[in-house]
């Protein structure tokens, strides 16, 4: 059975179709995740969902436990993840309530956030020219159009590190010397993580706000993002149904594979509770 895993909001797990509900509260080698594993099945495929900032939504960007959010989902049997996003648009034509399924990201983080699973004896580089998996990617394209949404496929996605949004300069910067087509805060520690984990990955980013840059209108408001996005949860809600019928069985990837000739260290040299923490990713080494 083909199992998505959903990083967004609560408010996705209210499917129509959803059966065989039951919430899981697990932990990780990296610690706990950001809430517990709400699963079910939709049409013979089974969907775990993650409440990214918690299910009262009480984590900032920086205090997600990324690593935790991504081991969980691996260690559920997860293939595909799906990471949907609030999001600002650097772009006149990304208008509020558009789709865009973002395929490149530019890093403006402090680097303080934990965005991969080795070190303390192990070492991996994994290929990251292309951050989110194609194929799940159109599959995404494909459900967000028929579900209705005014969709564009590809984009630069810049991660910021917030929690305060950008300044007027700073979102110039990003729209004329990055290309930068839509800003958020935590897609891109999420593709990382999931490029290491062998598990395909795609944003659904949906558009709340111009961002800062645009002249002649108010910053935005966190008000103004929230009235958004709830509007906005029950088109999430439809491209993931339209989704699970775009992905009825899992198809081979190179994503799955993402590790083989990522590690440098020997197997017989990484220490054993390196090895054993990491265990659930090395499966295929």
């Amino acid at each position: 059975m083909t199992t998505i895993g959903i990083i967004g909001g609560t408010g996705l797990y209210d499917l129509p179709g959803l059966t065989a509900q039951e919430t899981r509260t697990v932990t990780t080698p990296f610690g706990e995740p950001s809430a517990p594993l709400h699963c079910g099945v939709l049409h013979g495929t089974r969907l775990v969902f993650l409440a990214r900032h918690g299910v009262q939504h009480t984590l900032l960007p920086q205090e997600i436990n990324y690593r935790a959010n991504i081991f969980a989902l691996k260690a559920a049997g997860v293939t595909q993840v799906v990471s949907v996003c609030a999001v600002g648009s650097l772009r006149e034509e990304y208008a509020p309530g558009d789709v865009v399924i973002a395929d490149q990201f530019f890093d403006r983080t402090h680097k303080a956030r934990q965005d991969t699973f080795f070190g303390e004896g192990m070492v991996a580089h994994v290929a990251f020219g292309e951050p989110v998996c194609a194929t799940l990617s159109h599959a995404l394209h494909a459900a967000a159009g028929a579900a209705g949404a005014r969709t564009h496929f590809g984009g630069t996605y810049v991660n910021m590190e917030g929690p305060a949004f950008s300044t007027r300069a700073e979102s110039e910067y990003y729209r004329r010397c990055v290309n930068g087509s839509v800003i958020g805060m935590t897609c891109l520690t999420e593709a990382k993580l999931a490029r290491e984990a062998e598990l395909c990955f795609a944003v659904l980013a949906q558009v709340t706000d111009y961002d800062c840059w645009r002249t002649g209108h108010a910053a935005v408001t966190t008000d103004e993002i929230l009235a958004v996005l709830r509007r906005a949860g029950d088109l999430a809600a439809r491209i993931i149904v339209e989704l699970v019928a775009q992905l009825s069985a899992d198809a081979a990837c190179a994503c799955h594979h993402a590790l083989r000739g990522a590690v440098l260290t020997t197997l017989a040299a990484v220490p054993p509770q390196t090895h054993a923490r990491l265990a659930p990713l090395l499966a295929c080494l």
